[in-house]
């Protein structure tokens, strides 16, 4: 009983706080003796990404600056907020942030013609709650640009720092999204995120992020994020569960991160309060570069392995393509505009194999040692012995990739008549599948599973890669779209090019995205980053084990390690273990 009105007295006699109640401390109020920025005003016209929009923003300009030195960046959505700028002066001047710019830019809108009578067209939603990287292209390639053309008025330059390690971006609500966005894009530009009642809902498909998140390769992001159980629920989903959401997906996949959770709702006043405290944390460190996947527990690491990264292997090509690995594990791939076929020894030396192949695609090696190839430019199938002598096992295909059996069986796809041939080691060769009244649009890799009771074909204009079970006689039967392949927002075409396969079954598939891979129920479990912001074409292992991912990528070729093994389709069929379902 005493202890029970003890409980109580000490209710009566505590202060009630309202849902909301945040004060900011004295790090966001001005301080004596500290050195202020000065703040200068703009606007911005002409927007090649986001057409006829206009539109405000501020540049910050700490006291401690000087143009020796690229400054650190802060690019924020929706204009000044937070009392930003009295926190910069003042974490600046205790050295808990670098000297860093801001950048301060409202959302576009494109002016009604007659404002009396028309609205303007606000382009907010479309550049923030939008997926994709038109927005980051917007920052990168006009604003910023913009923003270093700028002199001082006591004639200092200024110069930013285009390292993403020296780089944060911020915003609310949709500015948040379009914040996280922009770096989710481009983490090169920006490794530093802070969110404030983020809308990673349903607006336009932000709804995707924890998902993306847990399958993409971690990015070397340090997110902050700020919401409240009182936040918004409407048709888009419900805020703060969002929110939460990101947080778990962030930390499965071994992100840096962290958060402040409250009861406040969709408004300014908590991330006003715990701003600098924020900073603090973004900023913690720096220079020390933002680590990424440390502890992941997403099935890409598991693939990759800690400290696995691409590796450049051979550049200077016009289109490489077709990479096929021979039984001691060396790599040979072809430069399509060239007409060459390239090996790359296990030292890792580049040679030429061939030439004059006839703008050779697709490559393979066969049980017998020779590797064969689509000469697209003469509609040939060639096979090369270990010399590099080319003969001609089949004429009159429009090929563009391949793949040989155990058995002998050579099986190629034809995008051109939406067909796949079979070319059976007697040199018959006939169409055991046709697309021209529906299904896949454009085969273009093709592949075994390592038992080879199936063959995979891709469709670089659709979603999925199609199952086929393969009879005795090597036609093909039971055909199905069966792996489903991600999309980036706003396209139809998964750009699925090149496959191959791990002892495991899984299936790893060249893609906009990246190389997606998935189980053997067909779902993509993982998607490793491309090489370079250019189209990736096609994929093997490689290396004396078979534990190097090799990928074409436009005019270079790269590799990386990786903790599993591939297979062979020359070799004899393993059988993998039955899918955890």
């Amino acid at each position: 009983m005493k202890l029970f009105l003890s409980l109580l007295f000490l209710l009566a006699v505590m202060p009630v706080f309202a849902a909301d109640d945040y004060v900011p401390g004295p790090d966001s109020k001005p301080q004596e003796g500290v050195p202020k920025g000065e703040v200068l005003k703009f606007e911005l016209k002409n927007s090649a990404i986001f057409p006829g929009t206009v539109r405000d923003y501020w540049v910050y300009v700490p006291e401690q600056y000087t143009p020796d030195k690229p400054a650190c960046v802060h690019v924020n959505q929706d204009g000044i907020q937070w009392q930003v700028p009295v926190v910069f002066d003042n974490l600046i001047a205790k050295k808990e942030m670098p000297v860093t710019i801001g950048v301060f830019v409202m959302h576009g809108r494109v002016p009604a013609r007659d404002g009396s009578t028309a609205l303007d067209r606000y382009n907010r939603s479309v550049e923030y709650d939008g997926l994709g990287d038109a927005y980051a292209r917007f920052l990168l390639d006009e604003l910023l640009p913009e923003v270093e053309k700028i002199v001082l008025p006591d004639g200092r330059p200024i110069r930013l720092s285009h390292d993403g390690n020296d780089r944060c971006i911020a915003g609310s609500s949709s500015g948040a999204i379009g914040a996280f966005t922009a770096a989710w894009e481009r983490p090169e530009a920006f490794g530093r995120v802070f969110s404030s009642i983020g809308t990673f809902v349903d607006q336009r498909g932000g709804n995707d992020y924890p998902v993306m998140i847990r399958k993409h390769e971690p990015k070397a992001l340090r997110v902050f994020l700020q919401d409240g159980s009182n936040d918004a629920n409407g048709t888009g989903g419900n805020w703060f569960l969002a929110n939460q959401e990101m947080l778990s997906a962030f930390e499965f996949a071994g992100y840096e991160v962290n958060h402040v959770w409250g009861d406040g709702g969709h408004n300014g006043k908590h991330a006003t309060a715990i701003l600098p405290e924020a900073l603090r944390w973004l900023w913690k460190d720096w220079p020390k570069p933002v680590t990424k996947g440390v502890n992941s527990r997403a099935p890409v690491m598991e693939v990759l392995g800690a400290g696995s990264e691409w590796q450049m292997v051979s550049e200077g090509h016009g289109f490489t393509e077709g990479p096929a690995v021979n039984a001691k594990g060396e790599v040979f791939f072809t430069d399509i505009p060239n007409s060459r076929i390239h090996k790359i020894g296990l030292d890792g030396k580049v040679s030429v194999f061939a030439e004059d192949t006839g703008k050779a695609n697709g490559l393979m090696f066969g049980p017998d040692g020779r590797l064969f190839a689509c000469a697209s430019g003469k509609k040939q199938i060639v096979a090369y012995d270990e010399a590099g002598k080319g003969s001609v096992i089949a004429s009159d295909i429009d090929s563009n990739d391949l793949c040989v059996a155990q058995n002998g069986n050579v099986y190629v796809t034809d995008p051109p008549h939406k067909q796949v041939w079979l070319i059976t080691p007697q040199g018959e060769k006939r169409v055991v599948d046709t697309n021209d009244k529906g299904g896949i649009a454009f085969p273009n890799g093709v592949r075994l599973t390592p038992d080879q009771s199936l063959l995979l074909v891709a469709d670089m204009r659709g979603q999925f890669v199609w199952s086929y079970h393969i009879e005795a006689d090597g036609s093909l039967s039971a055909k199905q779209p069966y792996h489903h392949l991600r999309l980036p927002d706003g396209v139809t075409e998964s750009g699925a090019d090149g496959m191959t396969v791990d002892s495991k079954g899984r299936l790893y598939v060249t893609t906009h995205l990246g190389v997606q891979f998935c189980d053997q129920a067909g779902r993509v479990n993982g998607i490793i980053a491309k090489p370079q912001r250019k189209w990736l074409a096609n994929a093997v292992f490689g290396g004396a084990n078979l534990d190097e991912l090799y990928v074409c990528s436009s005019d270079k070729v790269f590799k990386r390690k990786t903790t599993v093994k591939g297979v062979r389709s020359a070799d004899a069929p393993i059988k993998p273990e039955k899918p955890r379902l």
